[in-house]
C-alpha cells in the first residue's frame, strides 16, 4: 500500500471512531435526561384537620371572685333600760318577726315595774347574742342580731377599667366550692355609685334568680357576668386564627376534583369577640365553610392538603359554664 492511501485510511479511522464515541456520549446524556424527568420532585401535601364556620350566639364575660353575705341583718335594743331577766332565743333560732325573743327588768331599788319585752324586728336567724341573762341592759347595748338568711346577696368588686360594662339587670352565672358541680344563675341588683379611691374598684351585687337554701352567708362564689350578647355571628374555633404580617388570617378549603384532594385559600380576617376558644369573625369568612383548624402553621395560599379529620363545629347556643 502506498503512503498515501495509508495516511488517508488512518484518517478515515479516526473519523468514524470519533462519530461512534460522540453518538455513544449524546445518547447517555439524553438518555439521563429522559430518567430526570420520569423522576420529577413530587408536591408536598400538608395534612390538616378542619371545621365548618357557624352562625349563632357569642356571650362575652367577665370573671370575677365574691362572697355570700345576708341582705338585712339588724341589731335588737331593748326600749328600756334595766337587767336582763329572761332571753328566749340561742344562736342559729328562727325567730319571726314581733316574737317576743327577751325580757329587760327597769325596777330600780324601791319600785317595781313589769318586765319590758323585747322583740324581733324582722323574721331571721338569731346570728349573734352579746349578753348573757343578769347582764345590765343599757342604751345602745344590743341584745341579739337577726339576719335574714332567706335572703342572701353576693358582693364583689369591679376593676375601673371594667365599670362601664356593669349595670343592673346584666345576668351572671354563679359557683360555689359549697355545692360542686352545680350552675347558678343570677343578676346584678346593685351598683355602688362611687369607686374606692384606695382600690380604684366598685362594688357590685347580685342575687339569684332562685334562692336555694344550699348558699349561705360566708361562702365563697366564682362569678362571671355576661357583660355582652351576641346574635347571629359567625363563629369558629379560635385557634383557626393566623396572625400574619400585621394581618388577622384564616385558610379556607378549596376543594378539587379528585377525591381527597384540596387546597386552601388565604383569607384575610376581622376578629370580634373571642372567649372560651370561641372566635367572632365581623368580616371575611361565611356561615357553612371549611377552615383549618389544625395544621395550619406552614400553610401559604394554594397549598394542596389533605384532610385527616373534620371536626365537630362550634354549637350555635352558646352556654356560658
Amino acid at each position: 500500500m502506498s503512503k498515501h492511501k495509508e495516511i488517508f485510511f488512518t484518517a478515515i479511522c479516526l473519523i468514524t471512531s470519533t462519530l461512534l464515541i460522540s453518538g455513544c456520549s449524546g445518547g447517555n446524556r439524553g438518555g439521563w435526561q429522559n430518567n430526570g424527568g420520569a423522576q420529577a420532585q413530587e408536591e408536598t401535601v400538608f395534612a390538616v384537620n378542619t371545621t365548618k364556620a357557624v352562625k349563632g350566639q357569642i356571650n362575652n364575660y367577665l370573671e370575677l371572685n365574691g362572697d355570700v353575705e345576708t341582705e338585712s341583718s339588724v341589731d335588737v335594743y331593748a326600749d328600756t333600760m334595766g337587767k336582763l331577766t329572761k332571753l328566749k332565743i340561742t344562736i342559729g333560732s328562727r325567730v319571726k318577726k314581733d316574737q317576743v325573743i327577751a325580757e329587760v327588768d327597769p325596777s330600780r331599788p324601791g319600785s317595781t315595774f313589769v318586765a319590758s319585752p323585747v322583740k324581733s324586728p324582722i323574721d331571721g336567724t338569731v346570728t349573734a347574742i352579746p349578753v348573757q341573762v343578769g347582764s345590765t341592759i343599757m342604751q345602745g347595748i344590743s341584745i341579739a342580731r337577726i339576719t335574714s338568711t332567706d335572703q342572701v346577696q353576693i358582693r364583689t368588686f369591679v376593676a375601673e377599667r371594667f365599670v362601664s360594662r356593669m349595670k343592673v339587670g346584666l345576668d351572671a352565672i354563679l359557683h360555689f366550692e359549697a355545692v360542686p358541680g352545680t350552675r347558678f344563675l343570677g343578676r346584678i341588683t346593685e351598683l355602688s355609685p362611687v369607686l374606692d379611691p384606695a382600690s380604684r374598684t366598685m362594688e357590685v351585687k347580685l342575687k339569684l334568680n332562685e334562692p336555694d337554701a344550699r348558699i349561705k352567708p360566708g361562702m365563697f362564689a366564682k362569678i362571671k357576668i355576661i357583660t355582652e350578647k351576641k346574635d347571629s355571628i359567625v363563629k369558629v374555633p379560635a385557634e383557626c386564627l393566623v396572625y400574619r404580617y400585621g394581618e388577622y388570617m384564616v385558610f379556607v378549603v378549596k376543594p378539587e376534583e379528585e377525591e381527597d384532594k384540596a387546597t386552601v385559600q388565604q383569607r384575610i380576617v376581622v376578629p370580634g369577640i373571642q372567649i372560651d376558644n370561641k372566635l367572632e369573625i365581623m368580616d371575611g369568612l361565611k356561615t357553612g365553610e371549611e377552615v383549618v383548624v389544625q395544621g395550619q402553621t406552614l400553610l401559604e395560599d394554594k397549598t394542596p392538603v389533605k384532610i385527616i379529620n373534620r371536626v365537630e363545629p362550634l354549637s350555635i347556643r352558646d352556654v356560658v359554664q
